[in-house]
């Protein structure tokens, strides 16, 4: 298994590698991609602007403490953009015009190779830089200490988020194996994610339950920031890493199933 690991650990080093190179040939577009996500970045900070001057207060959170979130938002919508909007967007194409048959060609795990071939390192920049410093804000408004429990505890969070994140937000690609016109389906998934960067609790209970329980939206972006502020303890972490180790499992099943299925286009 760990030569497995290492060997997987290389091919994606290799991947970012091929991808800087490729995209410092075209300087002005890398420029130009950092521009436009810092233009939807500023838009995003105006709700941050209507937090403060409304002295906005959910179940007893300040607009310090509404900081983690929007900020741990923030910061997985870089991992999104930069790791896995590309790969995603592009096995509908794959499927419609035949490159798939290549990619089952190849040695490596064939999931491997559709989702994780192409990484953005413009468009995660911006969201990475000020989702951090939200985060460090609020973190150091709350007056939470910052110790090495602390920080343990939310870099778990943080990658069960990106585990998270890849699962929930594959399936629409998944769908296009028997559907194959599924940007429908991917602009709601864009949509719901848009609407995670408060804490769960404005919503109604039922929301919630399904936010947590059916689609774990809400443990991208909550379970980090609620850690933090001390909504949820070591337990509820241990839960929420079960959690997404089993929807990876599940999710791995899937494309198995729908690789299955998988009719060339070009036969």
């Amino acid at each position: 298994m760990l030569k497995t690991i290492r060997k997987y650990t290389r091919l994606y080093g290799i991947f970012i590698k091929n991808c800087l190179i490729a995209q410092m040939e075209f300087r002005g577009n890398f420029i130009m991609s950092i521009l436009v996500e810092s233009v939807y970045l500023i838009a995003k900070l105006l709700y941050v602007l209507v937090v403060f001057r409304t002295d906005l207060h959910v179940e007893g959170i300040p607009p310090e403490g509404l900081l983690l979130f929007i900020g741990m938002h923030t910061v997985a919508t870089g991992i999104y953009v930069g790791m896995f909007f590309t790969n995603f967007m592009k096995i509908p194409e794959y499927i419609k015009d035949g490159s798939l048959d290549i990619l089952l060609t190849k040695p490596v795990s064939l999931q491997f190779m559709a989702s994780l071939r192409y990484v953005d390192l413009a468009l995660p920049i911006p969201d990475m830089l000020v989702g951090f410093v939200m985060i460090g804000i609020g973190w150091h408004a709350m007056d939470i200490p910052l110790s090495f429990l602390q920080l343990t505890g939310f870099a778990l969070m943080l990658l069960v988020s990106v585990v998270i994140t890849y699962c929930v937000m594959i399936i629409p690609a998944l769908l296009s194996f028997r559907f194959v016109q599924t940007g429908s389906v991917s602009e709601i998934a864009h949509s719901v994610w848009d609407a995670n960067n408060f804490p769960m609790a404005i919503y109604p209970t039922w929301v919630r339950r399904i936010g947590t329980f059916i689609i774990p939206l809400f443990l991208i972006t909550n379970f980090g920031p609620m850690f933090l502020l001390g909504q949820i303890n070591w337990l509820h972490a241990g839960y929420a890493v079960a959690g997404s180790l089993l929807l990876f499992i599940a999710v791995r099943l899937l494309w198995k199933h729908a690789v299955k299925g998988y009719t060339s286009a070009s036969s």
